[in-house]
């Protein structure tokens, strides 16, 4: 799937239906919500429509993947409960991400998808994200502050069908909060991805597949100025690391 600050603001009244999340206005009253409600998502779906390259013929194949990867990342980001998940089958569902050793629905519930996206084998001196010390809030309060648009997700291409879809993803935001100790740029911060979903009959995942390079989102983020406080620490670190010299 993918990472998403889409969702992050939580409405203060009832939920209105979404367009590209169909089941986000019919939720049970029962489900348990991260943040105490259902989120909302006005202000990503305008990123969205207005940056998105694609628009996807009603009912499509690429619509439908489209759609269904958005209502994962309401879930994945928003719901409490693995119980209270509609889009996976939580007995089979496993989460890979660039090869890496597979994650259970709850690892990805409780580490979130930042983390689970952004974990890395480097030591410790190379890594420009330590997932290790990051919670799911901590790493959704810094991505929602860097992105306070959204961080929109859009399919380029669909090169299969179920059960096994193969599919290709952009995913972007503006660079308008700060992220940890750099400022913002204000500009567009994009990546490109590839991924594969494994579904059952009823399109629930059973299992899914991701490929992307994290350096992509990274070397947006780093080009911000360092406040005056961190820079001698991090400028000593860079030295250390051929990717922050790149990402300066």
């Amino acid at each position: 799937m993918k990472m998403s600050t889409e969702g992050s603001k939580i409405d203060t009244h009832s939920v209105l239906p979404d367009k590209y999340r169909a089941n986000l206005h019919l939720e049970d009253p029962t489900v348990q919500w991260r943040y105490g409600k259902p989120p909302t998502y006005e202000s990503a779906n305008q990123l969205f429509e207005e940056g998105r390259t694609k628009v996807w013929p009603k009912g499509s194949l690429e619509e439908t993947v489209q759609n269904a990867v958005k209502s994962w990342q309401v879930e994945i980001n928003n719901k409490a409960r693995l119980q209270d998940f509609k889009t996976i089958n939580p007995e089979k569902f496993k989460f890979f991400v660039n090869g890496r050793e597979g994650l259970s629905g709850e690892d990805v519930l409780g580490d979130g998808t930042f983390n689970a996206m952004l974990k890395s084998s480097l030591p410790d001196e190379y890594k420009f994200y330590k997932a290790e010390d990051e919670t799911h809030e901590s790493a959704h309060n810094d991505f929602k502050t860097c992105f306070p648009r959204g961080f929109a997700w859009e399919v380029i291409e669909v090169y299969s069908p179920p059960p096994l879809i193969a599919y290709k993803f952009r995913h972007w935001g503006f660079f308008e909060g700060p992220y940890k100790d750099h400022s913002p740029t204000g500009e567009m911060v994009q990546f490109y991805g590839m991924g594969t979903l494994k579904v059952d009959s009823s399109m629930k995942v059973e299992e899914v597949h991701v490929y992307f390079d994290p350096t992509e989102l990274f070397g947006g983020l780093l080009k911000g100025k360092r406040t005056a406080s961190e820079s001698k620490t991090a400028d000593s670190s860079a030295s250390a690391c051929p990717l922050f010299n790149l990402q300066k």
